[in-house]
């Protein structure tokens, strides 16, 4: 969610104690919408990062590393040549906007001090950094907003700045409980609470407006205790930082514990909003980009898999023409013996077929340009050719066929990678078959291996997981021991999975875990049941030439189970 106005004014306390008296040494510009400023503040280094992209606009202090352009951007040259040296005086919120303004002393070319001001609109789509001088003229800006954009704010250098424009709704924050229950008074009973809030009041968030409606059970009558609660909190500042978390992935942010959503989400309490904002947008962007690179790399393999399907059916189209080569070869069979019937020009030899027990009467097209004798080595020829065609394309189409296979397995492995390490681990596996190219100069991955994925069953027994096909056969042709336990889904594609044994025949209920596991880190996670094959590594061969986690298996069992994400999650070592 964006920052609404009550967090940003619990920031803007935090900032003021922290970063106010502090001295700008660095300003870096690592992405567009980005700005890192390094600070001496109190006796510590900090580095505040501002931030003016749509759904991401923030302010706060950072410890996330950023990877810096070559070239720095022109913003972040005139920002260098603007503030470099300069001192934090005080930090700000006008009228609970969504915005703040960080004033600064500072000196210009002719060493005289000067006033500015850096303010940071995070408002949705327009939000902005904006450098405004002593005189109140705009220097610059990070977006600028022309004569094309709003005419009744245009954002340009040399023009003066004025605060964005207000709401037409009243301000929650500067109206009186008996005002707010003469609005309530009139409400539309009919409409939900929390839409009510947003449509009637400025300084509440859609999050902070469905809580006070869970919190009032959607009752308009205790809805004015609730506000009033709320409000008081607020202004005593007992405002804390929670973030929401699903699955422990970040949800959403706030300045109060939120409830709505029940026992399926996490709300973690941050020592201030700037941990939480650092971990909140260090989280959601490092998963954004591993779902960029997720997406980028499938797009490659789709690539390559629909090439190789294309050729596929091309190669089948040719091989089932190759069924006609025993027609051929008849034919010639029966040119040669009728060929003292055939005078040269003659275009079609009408003869006995003797290979059927009727011997019925069939018209071979013959080449009038040809002699008998050469009208029958082409036939022989025709056959010849066919016969070598299909012993080609029947080895072509198998190994297409096992790439169409491969390359469906590594887009389901792509599917479940659960970090980016599993991503690069996938890639490199790629480009070690020859499926995606080696990029030049590419700097090679150091640090250690990943370790499979690794579980531990009720009874005590270790079950591994490959995250990869490579890892699969590192795990089940040398990590794991013949007299271990293999599983893999039914024809379906899935990862690897041993059950360590240590010399011992693991129980039913471990054969059961390591099977759900199994069904969980397959093609068929949601599936319904699932058959799930095991047997002693032992019977587990790699055929010769194989690719990546391709087996062959034989004294198998097999367990029909169903995936169980809990059971998974309860397991993970």
């Amino acid at each position: 969610m964006p920052l609404d106005a009550i967090c940003i004014s619990a920031l803007n306390a935090e900032l003021q104690q922290r970063i106010a008296g502090g001295r700008i040494d660095k300003i870096q510009q690592p992405e567009r919408d980005m700005l890192l400023f390094s600070l001496r503040a109190n006796g510590e280094n900090l580095r505040l990062l501002i931030a003016a992209g749509t759904g991401n606009a923030r302010v706060h202090i950072t410890k996330a590393g950023f990877e810096n352009p070559a070239e720095p951007p022109m913003f972040c040259m005139l920002m260098r040549k603007h503030l470099t040296g300069a001192h934090i005086v005080s930090v700000s919120q006008p009228d609970h906007e969504r915005m703040l303004i960080i004033d600064l002393n500072s000196r210009d070319e002719l060493g005289v001090e000067a006033r500015k001001q850096l303010i940071v609109e995070m408002i949705g789509r327009s939000s902005n950094v904006i450098l405004v001088g002593e005189d109140g003229h705009i220097i610059d800006c990070m977006r600028r907003v022309d004569f094309a954009g709003d005419p009744m704010r245009r954002l340009l250098p040399g023009m003066i700045y004025r605060l964005p424009p207000k709401q037409s709704k009243p301000d929650i924050w500067e109206t009186s409980s008996e005002e707010r229950k003469a609005l309530l008074s009139a409400a539309d009973q009919e409409q939900a609470v929390d839409q009510w809030l947003l449509d009637h009041f400025s300084g509440l968030s859609p999050l902070v407006c469905r809580e006070l409606a869970y919190r009032s059970g959607g009752d308009y009558e205790l809805l004015p205790a609730q506000l009033d609660a709320l409000l008081e909190s607020v202004k005593a500042g007992e405002m804390e930082a929670y973030m929401l978390l699903q699955d422990g992935r970040p949800k959403d942010f706030s300045f109060l514990a939120v409830s709505q959503y029940g026992s399926g989400t996490e709300c973690r309490r941050f020592d201030s909003f700037s941990e939480l904002l650092d971990a909140y947008y260090t989280q959601r962007d490092r998963e954004e980009q591993q779902r960029r690179r997720s997406h980028e790399l499938q797009r490659s393999i789709k690539t390559a898999r629909d090439r190789v399907a294309r050729k596929l059916s091309s190669q089948r189209e040719e091989l089932k023409r190759t069924e006609s080569r025993e027609e051929v070869r008849r034919q010639a069979e029966l040119v040669t013996a009728n060929i003292y019937r055939i005078k040269k020009g003659d275009r079609v030899l009408n003869c006995e077929d003797y290979y059927q027990d009727d011997c019925p009467q069939v018209a071979i097209p013959l080449d009038p340009l040809k002699t008998p004798q050469q009208n029958a080595a082409a036939l022989y020829k025709d056959y010849n050719k066919l016969k070598a065609a299909e012993k080609h394309l029947t080895v072509l189409t198998a190994q297409a066929e096992q790439q169409l296979d491969y390359l469906n397995s590594v887009l389901d492995m792509i599917g479940r990678a659960e970090s980016e390490k599993d991503l690069s681990d996938i890639r490199k596996e790629l480009t070690e078959t020859g499926i995606l190219r080696r990029k030049k100069a590419a700097k090679t991955e150091k640090g250690k291996a990943q370790a499979p994925y690794c579980f531990v069953s009720d009874d005590g027994f270790e079950i591994l997981v490959g995250r990869s096909n490579l890892q699969n056969d590192e795990l089940t042709l040398k990590t794991a021991r013949r007299t271990d336990y293999w599983l893999h889904t039914q024809k379906i594609h899935g990862s690897h999975v041993i059950i360590r044994c240590e010399g011992q025949e693991p129980p039913e209920r471990t054969f059961l875990q390591a099977a759900v596991i199994a069904a969980y880190y397959s093609q068929g996670r949601n599936g319904g049941k699932l058959p799930v094959d095991y047997t002693m590594v032992r019977f587990v061969h790699k055929p010769s030439g194989a690719l990546p986690g391709k087996v062959i298996y034989s004294d198998y069992k097999t367990i029909a189970v169903e995936s169980d994400e809990e059971l998974v999650k309860r397991l993970k070592h």
